[in-house]
């Protein structure tokens, strides 16, 4: 498994949580921490632990913005939604982009997302909390190692 963006250089950041420094390291926790209850609803039937990535777009590109800062922009889809990616440092790297099982996906010219906006909707914001819970525990289990 890998993502979008993996195969860049990024240095190490002082994230705050053990084992977590760059998107790879990230990511890696992830795999973990995605759920079906962090999964977006209407994609919800759809989420299993062999596509973990599925629905899981904005609430990991916010958290990874908390981590590592940057731009959060997102690529129109069909159904008039967004897919949400990371911009750090001019750095394009997209997280959850697995679960699009290799369709290309333009990330040019895309509209910058803002957390405000996304978390307007309670539901989004509470599965963002759980996420950025779970990967706390996480990264709590691997300080303890």
């Amino acid at each position: 498994m890998s993502f979008y963006g993996s195969e860049q250089q990024f240095p190490p950041v002082e994230t705050g949580l053990p084992g977590i420094s760059t998107p790879q390291t990230l990511y890696r926790a992830l795999l973990v921490c995605w759920c079906a209850e962090s999964c977006a609803p209407r994609m919800r039937a759809g989420w299993s632990e062999e596509d973990p990535s599925r629905g899981q777009c904005s609430v990991t590109a916010f958290l990874a913005q908390d981590l590592f800062g940057g731009e959060v922009y997102g690529i129109p889809r069909p159904d008039g939604s967004f897919h949400c990616y990371n911009v750090v440092d001019g750095r394009v790297f997209d997280l959850s982009s697995e679960q699009f099982h290799g369709e290309p996906l333009d990330y040019s010219c895309n509209p910058l997302q803002r957390r405000e906006e996304h978390f307007a909707s309670r539901e989004k914001y509470e599965r963002y909390l759980l996420l950025r819970q779970r990967l706390l525990d996480w990264a709590g289990k691997e300080a303890n190692v």
